[in-house]
């Protein structure tokens, strides 16, 4: 299934803990600051899977996914398993 995320620049404070539980490595931190100062991450490439790992743990709530055929349904992350969530949260922490 495609995968795709948009990553709200605005609202991102660069924390990278959606880089640390991305599972394709495609979310880097941005060479360029938004209007805050912070430099946020980005989508760096096609390989994205829309696990929704990074939305779960992002404290900003800055990341949309969307997976399907094309990349184009929203994913709630409301919706998603909760033990996953504490895996993936408990996953952010080891690696601060």
């Amino acid at each position: 299934m495609a995968g795709k995320i948009i990553i709200d620049i605005e609202r991102c404070k660069g924390c990278t803990l959606c880089v640390t539980v991305c599972p394709n490595n495609v979310i880097t931190i941005s060479e360029k600051s938004n209007s805050k100062g912070y430099f946020p991450a980005e989508s760096t490439g096609p390989n994205c899977t829309g696990c929704t790992n990074c939305a779960i743990v992002c404290p900003d709530c800055a990341i949309e996914v969307y997976r399907d055929k094309t990349g184009s349904e929203k994913i709630d992350i409301k919706s998603v398993n909760p033990i996953k969530k504490n895996e993936i949260n408990n996953l952010a922490r080891e690696s601060k």
